[in-house]
C-alpha cells in the first residue's frame, strides 16, 4: 500500500508523524497521515472539529456566515469585497485542515453567504469588484464541493458559467489581466465587467486555479473540456506565464497550504485527481521534481522560508508539513494509494 515510497530517498511519513507534535495543527497532520497515506483506522473526521485552532476559527465568524477582514484596505477600497477573500481564506482552513463539511452549521452559514455573492449570471464576484474573478470563483468553489454541495444547482450553475468563460485555446484567464495599466483606474472596480478577449492565450494562474473546482467534482472532472484544460496546463509546467501576474518561472516551486496559488503541487494534485497517471511525460516531470528536491528530513521546502534565519519558526515548520502531506497525497494516488 506504501510501494509509492520506494521511489523516494528518505521516508517523509515517519518525518511528518514525528515532526507533528512541534507544531499546533499535529493531531490534525498526523491524522491525515494515518487515513489517507498508511490507511489505519482513525475514526470519523469529526474529531478535528473540536481541536481549539479550529474553534478559535469559528469563533471569529460573523452572524452573516462571513469572516471580517482584518487589514484596512477594507476602508481604502471600499468596492472590493475584502470580507469574501477572508471567507475563501478561514473556509480552507476549515475543509482543508480540519475535514469540515457541511453538516457543520459553520460550513452552512459560509456556504450561504458565498452563494449571496453569486450574481446572475452564475459567478461568485466581489475579490475584483464588480469585475469578473474566474480563478477566485473555482477555487472557492472547490471548497464548497470538497464540503459537500457538489450537487447544489448553485455550484453547478457556477462550473457551468466557468466552461462558458474558456479562451479559444480551451483555458482561462482573469479578463483584467489582458487590460492595459493605464486603463485599470479606480472607477473600473465598479464598472461593468470586462469580458475576456478569447483570441489571447490562456493565463496558467488562472487555469490551474480553476481546474481545481472540476477536479473535485466526481462529474465535471470528466468533461471533455476539463480534459483539453487539463493538457494546456500541463504543458506550461516550469514556464513563465503569458501574463504579468505571478510570473515567474519560479512560483511553479512555491507552495502554500491550504491550497491557493497555482504551483506544479496543486497542478499535480488537479491532473491526478481527473484522471492523468505518472505515464504522462509531463505529469512524469511534476514528480521527478519532487523526487529530486526532496530535503534530508525527508519533507519539501515551500519556498517561502525565510533564508537568514538559522532555524524555521513554527510556522514555517508547520506550513512544511502540511505540504509534504499534500505531496505524499499525490505521490500516493499515483502509486495506487490516497484519498480523493
Amino acid at each position: 500500500m506504501t510501494a509509492w515510497l520506494a521511489q523516494l530517498r528518505v521516508d517523509p511519513l515517519s518525518a511528518l508523524l514525528a515532526l507533528a507534535d512541534e507544531v499546533p495543527a499535529g493531531e490534525a497532520i498526523c491524522y491525515f497521515v494515518r487515513r489517507d497515506l498508511l490507511a489505519e483506522p482513525v475514526g470519523p473526521v469529526q474529531v478535528l472539529w473540536e481541536l481549539p485552532e479550529a474553534q478559535k476559527l469559528i469563533s471569529h465568524q460573523q452572524v452573516d456566515g462571513s469572516w471580517r477582514y482584518p487589514g484596512r484596505n477594507r476602508e481604502l477600497y471600499p468596492e472590493i469585497n475584502y470580507d469574501l477573500l477572508e471567507t475563501f481564506r478561514s473556509l480552507g482552513q476549515l475543509v482543508q485542515k480540519y475535514g469540515f463539511d457541511r453538516q457543520h452549521p459553520a460550513i452552512a452559514r459560509a456556504a450561504d453567504y458565498v452563494f449571496s455573492c453569486q450574481t446572475e449570471e452564475g459567478d461568485i464576484r466581489g475579490v475584483l469588484g464588480t469585475q469578473y474573478m474566474p480563478y477566485y470563483h473555482a477555487v472557492i468553489s472547490e471548497l464548497l464541493i470538497a464540503a459537500g454541495y457538489a450537487d447544489d444547482r448553485r455550484v453547478v450553475r457556477g462550473l457551468d458559467w466557468l466552461l462558458a468563460m474558456r479562451q479559444d485555446d480551451g483555458g482561462w484567464i482573469v479578463p483584467m489581466q489582458a487590460v492595459p495599466a493605464k486603463e485599470k483606474t479606480r472607477e473600473v472596480w465598479s464598472a461593468p465587467p470586462i469580458p475576456p478577449d478569447r483570441s489571447k492565450p490562456h493565463a496558467h494562474l488562472a487555469t490551474g486555479m480553476v481546474l481545481r473546482a472540476f477536479a473535485v467534482h466526481p462529474e465535471y472532472r470528466h468533461r471533455a473540456e476539463v480534459q483539453v484544460a487539463a493538457e494546456c496546463l500541463k504543458r506550461r509546467f516550469f514556464k513563465a506565464d503569458k501574463y504579468n501576474d505571478r510570473k515567474a518561472p519560479r512560483y511553479w516551486t512555491k507552495f502554500q497550504f491550504p491550497f491557493w496559488w497555482i504551483n506544479i503541487l496543486t497542478a499535480l494534485d488537479s491532473l491526478t485527481l481527473i484522471g492523468f497517471s505518472a505515464d504522462d511525460p509531463d505529469v512524469r516531470k511534476g514528480l521527478d521534481w519532487f523526487i529530486a528536491n526532496q530535503a534530508d528530513n525527508g519533507l519539501w521546502r515551500t519556498g517561502y522560508e525565510q533564508a537568514k534565519r538559522p532555524e524555521m519558526t513554527y510556522r514555517e515548520k508547520e506550513a512544511m508539513l502540511w505540504v509534504g502531506l499534500a505531496i505524499c497525497r499525490v505521490l500516493g494516488r499515483i502509486g495506487g494509494r490516497g484519498q480523493d
